[in-house]
């Protein structure tokens, strides 16, 4: 199973926007995504707080910034793992 960190933080519409974005288009049976308050860890917090919000892939490290639509999120899904 593929993990996903999606990087955001209470209050801010675009992270809901996607977080519903991801959410509705991902196979749950293959993906599993973690919302991830930047707020929480300084090092984050420097890393992507005028990038959130931004969807990580844990195993290899590569991130998909905002804006993104539904078919970047897939692209970037087949880019990583072959499938959506």
């Amino acid at each position: 199973m593929r993990e996903f960190e999606l990087m955001g933080t209470l209050g801010c519409h675009l992270c809901e926007v996607a977080e519903a974005l991801v959410l509705n288009g991902v196979e749950k049976e293959q993906c599993e995504i973690y919302l991830v308050d930047i707020a929480e860890d300084d090092q984050l917090l420097e890393k992507y707080a005028v990038r959130i919000p931004v969807l990580v892939d844990v195993q290899s490290g590569k991130a998909l910034d905002w804006p993104f639509d539904k078919q970047q999120l897939q692209q970037f899904l087949i880019d990583l793992t072959g499938a959506v």
